[in-house]
């Protein structure tokens, strides 16, 4: 069964009365070089288990399969799971868990599915979840070695922009501190049934084992980042008295102690002044 084959997805779609959700963000790729190409990105290989997120008619899934120990797909829309049954019947190591991703408590699920083995997330998202989902695989700290999604471009750029550039924003930052982020490659939206409106693009995020910077309280440093490019038009001394509703004078104190000048603006920082700035802010 070549999922990858426009004819071949019609007719399984078809056999089960399935019609597309524009709402759930239901795309599936029909080139049959990317699927292939983002399961060994994402390091599927004897001795490793995948967490894929959306499965759609399964084209990933099964060359998840193919490379995995095991794969477990957690598919939102019901109406998927006999599609699903049907398209890997001959994979006897994957599993389909129709929950919501965001909701589910993957903490419970990954050790309960993977006995406590390596585990890499890929994953086609839906367009409409990307930072939710990517930030909550991120934040809950699960054990998982990496996470290779495939995103909406523009998505990719700002998620992986390194800090000090015009790209860089607080989600960027975010990333950052938890995984090394790189853009593997693009894909045109030409390679999609139904196409989508944008062109999307394959990230790979490489779970840090420590942050790359020493900072007092996470809790506070992402409040200073989140003010800090809360108004990315204003200098950081704005921004952060604005968003922490803070008196200027004590940010400015904060700014010089870090060696900042009181002018700078957000996206100019590095990683290190941010941590810095958090810090001194918040002694």
């Amino acid at each position: 069964m070549d999922l990858s084959d426009i004819r071949v997805i019609k007719n399984i779609l078809a056999r089960h009365g399935f019609h597309f959700s524009k709402s759930l963000g239901q795309n599936f790729l029909i080139n049959p070089d990317i699927c292939p190409r983002m399961a060994e990105e994402c390091g599927a290989q004897k001795g490793v288990g995948v967490l894929e997120i959306g499965p759609g008619v399964g084209v990933l899934t099964a060359e998840l399969a193919r490379r995995a120990d095991r794969v477990v797909s957690v598919e939102l829309d019901k109406r998927l799971l006999p599609v699903l049954d049907d398209t890997l019947s001959g994979y006897r190591n994957v599993k389909i868990v129709n929950e919501d991703i965001l909701k589910a408590d993957l903490r419970k699920l990954i050790e309960t599915e993977f006995s406590g083995g390596e585990v890499a997330v890929c994953a086609n998202l839906p367009y409409y979840i990307t930072s939710p989902v990517i930030m909550r695989l991120l934040e809950e700290r699960l054990p998982i070695r990496s996470v290779t999604v495939m995103v909406q471009k523009e998505a990719a750029e700002r998620l992986c922009a390194p800090p000090g550039t015009r790209s860089c924003g607080a989600v960027s930052a975010a990333v950052r501190y938890f995984a090394e982020p790189e853009v593997l490659f693009e894909v045109n939206r030409d390679n999609f049934f139904p196409p989508p409106n944008v062109d999307s693009a394959v990230i790979h995020l490489n779970i840090r084992k420590e942050p790359p910077v020493k900072i007092n309280s996470e809790r506070d440093f992402f409040a200073l980042v989140k003010a800090a490019f809360g108004q990315r038009r204003k200098t950081v001394l704005n921004s952060v008295s604005a968003g922490l509703s803070l008196d200027r004078a004590v940010v400015d104190a904060a700014l010089e102690r870090a060696g900042i000048a009181p002018n700078a603006r957000a996206e100019q920082l590095s990683m290190e002044q941010l941590a810095a700035l958090s810090n001194e802010v918040f002694l």
